[in-house]
């Protein structure tokens, strides 16, 4: 089982390193891409542009996995297997739909109105739909799962599966660890098309992804015990998908339309990024979350 100070010291030290890893990008940004049209500046601006929006959103996906493993129950001393794995999915499958994404804006250009229009709609979804319960047993991974093989009722240690009187049984561990990586592929379909909106180089893109997600599991056991508090959160994350699904549409006025449209400058995209996400942390501890239960016994 992770412990709080252990789960602070290595987000700590994941930031660190993706910190480190933006600042060497603007030493040898010339040497990694030497045909790029981005100055040193804009890549590294770009980059920790593209890391904000991932971290933030991933943020939102400990909501998720928490509920997850509640309704799972899943023991807290086989929680980080859970989401060790669930890491490593997460890293294979964004690279395959960053490549995907990157390929398809360049050959089709006009598919940046569909994405922005999307993360427009997804940002107004977030909040409509904030106090909707998400419920894991309609999760599609669960049900097919459940449908094409037999899954024991009950823990085997850290065991994604075991054999019973020879046939091969799936825990409840790994219909949840599918749980969890089905998630984060519906969270990639709004995080990825967010950061093309910052950037179209698929080296930062991917960069940006990779050392958000890697951080991930210690984020989670460092804030598990305090997401509650921060439920101004959402609309942060929902007026950022709003932000830049509109930047994704300007972005492409001013590149197919109106040429002439000044170029929406990507350190003033790091900046309302930013300052929209300390905005909803701050009213968050300003303004805690009502009690319900106040009052309730008279």
């Amino acid at each position: 089982e992770v412990k709080m100070k252990e789960a602070l010291t290595w987000s700590a030290i994941w930031i660190g390193i993706a910190c480190a890893f933006g600042a060497a990008l603007y030493f040898y940004w010339p040497t990694i891409q030497p045909n790029s049209a981005y100055t040193p500046a804009q890549a590294t601006q770009s980059y920790f542009a593209g890391y904000l929006i991932e971290k933030a959103l991933s943020v939102d996906n400990i909501f998720v996995f928490l509920l997850l493993f509640t309704y799972f129950q899943v023991p807290a001393a086989y929680q980080h297997r859970v989401l060790f794995w669930g890491i490593i999915g997460a890293l294979i499958f964004r690279t395959i739909f960053i490549a995907a994404g990157a390929a398809l804006l360049e050959k089709f250009f006009w598919t940046m109105i569909i994405f922005g229009l999307f993360l427009i709609f997804t940002g107004i979804k977030m909040v409509v739909m904030k106090d909707k319960e998400m419920d894991p047993s309609k999760n599609p991974m669960v049900k097919l799962i459940n449908r094409i093989m037999p899954v024991t009722k009950e823990y085997h240690g850290q065991k994604f599966f075991v054999n019973i009187d020879g046939k091969r049984w799936a825990t409840p561990l790994f219909v949840c660890l599918m749980a969890v990586e089905f998630t984060d592929v519906i969270f990639a379909v709004d995080s990825i098309p967010a950061i093309f909106a910052i950037t179209s180089d698929p080296f930062i893109v991917l960069t940006s992804n990779v050392f958000a997600i890697l951080g991930l599991r210690a984020l989670f056991f460092a804030l598990a015990g305090l997401m509650k508090l921060f439920h101004y959160l959402s609309y942060g994350l929902a007026a950022i998908l709003v932000f830049v699904g509109g930047k994704m549409l300007y972005n492409y006025m001013e590149k197919v339309v109106y040429p002439e449209w000044a170029k929406f400058d990507v350190g003033l995209s790091l900046g309302i990024i930013a300052t929209i996400l300390i905005a909803s942390i701050v009213a968050s501890i300003l303004k805690p979350p009502a009690n319900k239960d106040h009052g309730a016994a008279a």
